[in-house]
């Protein structure tokens, strides 16, 4: 392979002739080889919007010339489009500022912007610090680009695919809300509930997630940006980050603001812990209701099956026609792994020593990935398991029936005591409820029948008192 000699502070570095980046990715790429993991597309997306914005800013303040504003310009919006993905080349593992990927653009930017001048990569034309990184630093831009591209993927993939999934298991509720069941408490049997409320809550839990992932978003919307080194804006116009900020905010359709404090907004990453923190809660709420469906759905002869959940793939290598509960299991998967991120992340917060938090690569990698996987799962999910959901009403209703909590309802017209010596009864003899009530003619035939009735069980009020 062909290279060319460029320099940083520290002296040559031999780069491919090829590559747009400079001796300072090239040095990272040394120091770095641990993973092979690189920054996602939302984040370089947002590196290139902050670097195209950035150029028209400070043109417009009369501090970067023309001509250089608008090759910069143009080829940052290359980096947005993915034009240049191949050339953001470091892995997340690095310094935990981000300087080398914070460089790794501003080089390639630099290189592309000279070629587009008519000049050589590696000429100098447009230089990666003095132009491109004008009124900049490593400290505010790349904190900045992971607020913007968390914001965006929140609004973009997760939301939407949250919505989508709350609103199917809300249809499933409506649906099932004629069919009663047995409640479980403790993993044993409670009393009646009908399976459309069991449904309402899982619906309940996601809007709920949704809410705090909303909540949470607020912190984002606070970009660092304009403070450089640490937080006392040297080297940078008194109007710059105002102005980027806004050009952002026109961009993306969402209000981003200059961060009301950047001594926070550097040394402290407390608003990506809030949002991993509130991602980490729809993880949970996502691992609880596809774990119950799956075992709602258990059997298909021996377990539950209160629910059918939609074939999708054979299950098993050895067993034929046996057929798995995948999709749940592919979902709980990715909420252990959110909660994963979510400690990485909070570690990270942990580490914002002074002025500068030193765990940032890390913790951007971790939150737009639990956005990235968690959006996708809860899509699959809703498409290929809740929305093909069907109830087995016989197998509800067979259950309810059979439940020795019927006797609760007793309880208020014959007393505790009376009511568990049924149940004890019921279940030595391997006999209902109703049956050892029916035959110790406890209360008039009728009025046995009325309280025994499962449905109203399933709401509020006292049997025999209240209805």
């Amino acid at each position: 392979m062909s290279t060319r000699t460029e320099k940083d502070s520290m002296g040559e570095m031999q780069v491919p002739s090829e590559a747009l980046y400079g001796a300072q990715t090239a040095r990272a790429l040394d120091n770095f080889p641990i993973s092979g993991v690189r920054f996602s597309r939302p984040f370089i997306q947002a590196l290139g919007m902050i670097k195209q914005q950035a150029a028209r800013a400070n043109n417009a303040l009369g501090l970067l010339d023309t001509e250089r504003s608008e090759a910069i310009a143009k080829a940052a919006g290359e980096v947005m489009t993915g034009t240049l993905d191949d050339q953001f080349v470091l892995d997340i593992y690095q310094t935990g500022s981000g300087t080398s990927t914070n460089m790794n653009t501003n080089e390639v930017i630099a290189n592309r912007a000279a070629q587009l001048l008519g000049k050589e990569i590696g000429s100098g034309a447009v230089h990666p610090n003095d132009h491109v990184n004008y009124g900049q630093s490593s400290n505010d831009v790349i904190p900045t680009a992971m607020h913007i591209s968390a914001v965006m993927e929140v609004r973009q993939t997760l939301l939407p695919a949250l919505t989508t999934l709350q609103e199917a298991l809300g249809e499933k509720a409506l649906s099932f809300n004629g069919i009663t069941k047995i409640g479980r408490t403790h993993l044993q049997d409670a009393t009646p509930v009908r399976l459309g409320q069991v449904f309402s809550g899982y619906a309940r839990q996601l809007t709920l997630a949704i809410r705090w992932i909303e909540a949470a978003e607020e912190g984002l919307l606070e970009l660092p940006l304009g403070g450089t080194a640490v937080g006392s804006g040297l080297n940078t116009h008194p109007q710059f980050a105002e102005r980027v900020i806004a050009a952002i905010s026109e961009l993306t359709g969402r209000p981003f603001v200059e961060a009301a404090n950047h001594f926070e907004a550097q040394a402290a990453k407390d608003a990506v812990v809030a949002m991993s923190g509130a991602l980490k809660r729809a993880a949970t709420a996502l691992f609880k209701i596809a774990n119950d469906i799956r075992f709602l759905g258990s059997g298909p002869r021996c377990g539950l099956g209160e629910i059918q959940l939609p074939p999708v793939q054979p299950g098993s290598s050895i067993m034929p026609g046996k057929v798995n509960p995948v999709m749940a299991e592919s979902l709980m998967q990715v909420c252990a792994q959110v909660v994963g991120n979510d400690a990485a992340i909070t570690l990270g917060g942990l580490s914002g020593n002074f002025e500068l938090n030193v765990m940032m690569p890390v913790m951007a990698h971790n939150l737009l990935s639990s956005i990235d996987i968690l959006a996708a799962a809860a899509t699959q999910f809703s498409e290929r398991c809740v929305k093909g959901l069907q109830a087995n009403r016989e197998r509800c209703e067979s259950l309810v029936e059979e439940s020795l909590a019927m006797c609760t309802a007793l309880a208020p017209a014959i007393g505790y005591d009376n009511a568990a010596q049924i149940a004890k009864e019921a279940y030595q003899n391997g006999r209902t409820v109703r049956q050892v009530a029916n035959e110790k003619q406890i209360l008039p035939a009728e009025e046995l029948e009325n309280l025994l009735d499962p449905r109203p069980m399933t709401e509020p009020g006292v049997p025999g008192k209240t209805r």
